[in-house]
């Protein structure tokens, strides 16, 4: 048992491993992440218009936001493969931002957590947004990438404070 905040995937001589999960106890486990495509009016107005060049920029980035969850275990080197049961990517405008704001989902029941799995589709919908409009926009910035809650498993429950 590791000591509370401690590394999980460094082993006591320093070296990262993939963490044995196999005598945890399979718990419903879902996380739900965030972030933003910040960009210029005129850009947003093209994309919820539908006249992006490359297309529908919405639908796109949130396809590509599940199939980069379902990747998640190919990209990041110490996660673990799972068997997501659910996976939904909600994207909206933000005209205050003004934007794109990016929330992903992920769930399985299984012994290990899918907090990556909901960032990784956060991030990848938000660099497709990126890609779709970038002709018409190069100075888009992307972030504000983060876990907004996570429950199921050992370490109990998790909800980002409103001001955090």
């Amino acid at each position: 048992m590791q000591a509370a905040g401690a590394l999980t995937h460094i082993d006591a001589s320093g070296e990262a491993n993939m963490v044995d999960v196999g005598d945890k106890a399979e718990t419903v486990r879902v996380a739900t992440a965030e972030g933003s495509v910040r960009m210029r009016p005129e850009t947003l107005a093209l994309i919820l218009e539908g006249n992006a060049k490359k297309g529908d920029v919405i639908g796109t980035a949130r396809l590509a936001g599940i199939m980069a969850a379902k990747q998640t275990a190919s990209l990041i080197p110490l996660c673990h493969p799972l068997a997501l049961t659910k996976v939904t990517v909600e994207i909206t405008e933000d005209h205050a931002l003004p934007g794109l704001r990016v929330a992903a989902t992920a769930k399985l029941t299984g012994r290990t957590g899918v907090e990556m799995e909901a960032l990784t589709a956060v991030s990848v919908a938000c660099l497709t947004i990126y890609d779709m409009a970038k002709a018409a926009d190069r100075e888009m910035e992307i972030g504000g990438i983060r876990l907004v809650a996570k429950s199921g498993g050992r370490s109990g429950d998790y909800r980002r404070e409103e001001n955090g």
